[in-house]
């Protein structure tokens, strides 16, 4: 393969020996099943799993397969241009020595305004990470995840693996042929938005006890927005729609 050449990361996956897939997906069940056998488990030695370099080529190819991989952050550099121009190996080698060393610092979400639908006329607010960042948080999803689930309720389907709307909507449809005749529909103005910090944080740290985890989901919620005008924000609250950790942090909040 030529020096320059982009680097297929599904190949690259399938090539490393044992499989990173694999061993992500055994960490993953372990770590559910812990979680699930003692509810009051909190979670040390964590920062490991989200560095090692299995995990980052799983994070990457993730990130790689999102439709947001076309869009880039504050250093205008999107997934194609870390393929092209900087090589997917050399890109997580230099990562994981950044969060091994605690040199690793999130930098700010560029904000997006995009029209809600239904013709409303208002906007939602996205802010988009840099793909180093999004391999980061998508790193922590991978750990992170398989705890929490333990503790979400079976009746929640928002941001959840393996579940869809299409579950609610035959939950829903369940109940109404039992006799149920009510539906309520409601909506939390600017969930995402005003999440507030320290209590989100409070809930995290009842399952996960290391500090450098801890460090960097604080760090992502910290990272501050670089406005459309070009004005650079400090985040007091919420957590950016565009994170690839948002959903997840969201469900922490709400469960």
């Amino acid at each position: 393969m030529p020096k320059d050449a982009p680097v297929n990361v599904g190949a690259l996956l399938e090539q490393a020996p044992p499989g990173p897939r694999q061993r992500v997906s055994e960490m993953q069940t372990k770590l559910h099943r812990w979680a699930a056998a003692d509810v009051s488990r909190r979670f040390d030695d964590l920062f490991n799993l989200v560095h090692d370099p299995a995990t980052l080529l799983v994070a990457f190819d993730r990130v790689a397969g999102n439709r947001g991989a076309r869009t880039a952050g504050v250093d205008d550099l999107t997934v194609h241009d870390v393929e092209e121009r900087i090589g997917v190996p050399g890109f997580l080698e230099d990562l994981r020595t950044q969060l091994k060393t605690g040199t690793f610092r999130a930098l700010p979400v560029r904000e997006k305004k995009i029209p809600k639908p239904g013709g409303s006329g208002k906007v939602r607010r996205l802010g988009i990470p840099v793909v180093a960042d999004r391999v980061v948080q998508a790193a922590l999803k991978l750990v992170l995840e398989p705890i929490f689930e333990a503790d979400f309720k079976p009746v929640s389907y928002g941001f959840r693996p393996n579940r869809r709307a299409q579950d609610a909507m035959a939950e829903i449809h369940f109940f109404g042929t039992r006799g149920y005749r009510w539906v309520l529909d409601a909506d939390i103005r600017a969930c995402f938005d005003e999440i507030e910090h320290t209590a989100l944080m409070a809930r995290v740290r009842r399952r996960i006890k290391d500090k450098r985890v801890l460090g960097l989901v604080k760090s992502f919620l910290k990272a501050g927005v670089l406005t459309e005008l070009g004005e650079l924000q400090d985040t007091h609250t919420g957590t950016p729609q565009g994170g690839v950790i948002s959903p997840l942090l969201a469900n922490i909040a709400l469960s």
